[in-house]
C-alpha cells in the first residue's frame, strides 16, 4: 500500500494526472516559443522587408534595425524554449542522464543568447551601456 493510498488520495492516478499536466505545460511553453519566433520574423521580414523593398526605401540604418528585431524575437524564443526544457526535465524525468542533456541544452542557448545579445546591444550583457558607449540601438548615443 503506498503512501497515497493509506491517505485515501488514489496515487496513480494523481501521479499520471500531473505528469499529463506537465508535459502538457511544458509543451504549450514549447509552442509559445516557436510562435515568438516565427510571428517575430515574419513580422519584421513583411513590415521591415518587403515595404522597404517595394517603396525602394534606402535607409543607411535599415539592415542594421532590421538584423536586431530578428534577433529579439530569437532571444525571447530562446527563452521560452530553455523554460520548456526546464520544465520537461525536473518535473518529468529528474534522471542524471537528463539533467546533464538539459545542462548541455541550457548551455548552447545561453551562448546563443549571448551572441545574439552582443550582436544586438554591441556590448557584453554584463557590461553597462555607458562603459561600451554605445546608445540604443538606432538611436544616437546617450552620454
Amino acid at each position: 500500500m503506498s503512501v497515497f493510498e493509506a491517505a485515501g488520495v488514489p496515487g496513480e492516478h494523481l501521479i499520471d494526472s500531473i505528469r499529463a499536466v506537465t508535459e502538457w505545460a511544458a509543451l504549450g511553453i514549447e509552442i509559445v516559443g516557436v510562435v515568438v519566433i516565427v510571428a517575430g520574423v515574419l513580422r519584421v521580414a513583411i513590415t521591415r522587408g518587403t515595404v522597404r523593398f517595394l517603396l525602394r526605401i534606402d535607409d543607411p540604418g535599415a539592415y542594421d534595425s532590421y538584423k536586431h528585431q530578428i534577433g529579439r524575437s530569437l532571444l525571447l524564443g530562446l527563452e521560452f524554449l530553455v523554460a520548456a526544457d526546464v520544465v520537461r526535465t525536473v518535473a518529468l524525468e529528474p534522471t542524471l542522464t537528463n539533467v546533464a542533456v538539459l545542462g548541455l541544452l541550457v548551455l548552447v542557448r545561453t551562448f546563443l543568447s549571448w551572441t545574439l545579445s552582443v550582436e544586438i546591444e554591441g556590448r557584453w550583457p554584463w557590461q553597462s551601456r555607458h562603459i561600451s558607449g554605445e546608445g540604443p540601438p538606432g538611436g544616437s548615443p546617450h552620454r
